[in-house]
Order: structure tokens, then C-alpha cells, then sequence
């Protein structure tokens, strides 16, 4: 069987619902389904899930990649620092903006593994990516610490 690619994603012929998803079920779907109806809080298969979405995006470089996040609605995404070594990415307007204060919880490894994918792809090195803040835990925004490896 072969496998979707996420061009063959973008062909929708919903006649009378149209091309959305209400954010409700999509977080249903997230802390629900994966956080808390997986093992360890589904960080594995988020991890997974999300490198191999971040791998069959078509963006060819960071910039592309932040308008694909605008575009999808996932979030705005903004340099806050960057060197050889690191980069530091807030994202604002993410999905899980409103939900309640829940000291401790990050939830948004998806978000990060999407972006891990898809920039070692397009930086042809290693990538990895840590949420470090998270509106769910009461911070001002997400945001996520990128190490680059040779």
C-alpha cells in the first residue's frame, strides 16, 4: 500500500462541510485521544507522528516553513535567537491558547517534532527539538529550543 504524501492531503471534496475542522476536535484528538490515552503522555508517538508529518511538508527553507505553520493554522512562529549550534522559536496563536493553566504540562510535542522533521530535511543535519514553555503550563507563549548537529 502505498504510502499519502501531504500534496495528496490538500485534495478535499467535502461538498457541504468544506476544508475544516472545528479546534475542539483537533484538541480532542491531542490531549484526549494521544496525552492521556497513550503512555507517557503519547510523547513517543507524538514524536514520531509529528517528524514524519515535518519530513513530507513542502518547504524548502525556514521561512517557508513558518508560513506552512501560518497557513495551517498551528501558529505563528518567530526566531528569538539563533547561532550555529541553536535556535530558540516562540510560537504564538497555538492551539492550545485558552485552554486552562495546568502548572507542569507541556503539551505541544507535536508542534516541535513537526518542526524537528522538517528542518532536518531542509538543513540536511540533524535536528532536534525541545518545548521549553507552553501556554497550557501558563507561559506567555510555546516555545522551542533547536540544537543543530553535524
Amino acid at each position: 500500500m502505498a504510502s499519502f504524501t501531504f500534496n495528496d492531503l490538500k485534495h478535499i471534496k467535502r461538498t457541504e462541510l468544506g476544508n475544516q475542522v472545528p479546534l475542539e476536535l483537533f484538541r480532542a484528538i491531542r490531549l484526549i485521544g494521544m496525552h492521556e490515552g497513550l503512555p507517557m503522555g503519547g510523547r513517543n508517538t507524538t514524536a514520531t507522528i509529528g517528524r514524519k508529518i515535518g519530513e513530507s511538508l513542502p518547504a524548502q527553507t525556514v521561512e517557508e516553513l513558518f508560513g506552512l505553520f501560518v497557513e495551517l493554522k498551528i501558529g505563528i512562529p518567530a526566531i528569538m535567537h539563533q547561532d550555529e549550534h541553536t535556535m530558540r522559536v516562540a510560537v504564538e496563536d497555538c492551539f492550545c491558547e485558552g485552554l486552562p493553566v495546568q502548572e507542569g504540562k507541556l503539551v505541544c510535542d507535536l508542534e516541535g517534532a513537526m518542526m524537528e522533521g522538517a528542518l532536518t530535511r531542509i538543513l540536511g543535519r540533524k535536528v532536534s527539538v525541545k518545548e521549553v514553555k507552553c501556554n497550557v503550563n501558563g507561559d506567555e507563549h510555546c516555545e522551542y529550543e533547536l540544537r543543530f548537529y553535524q
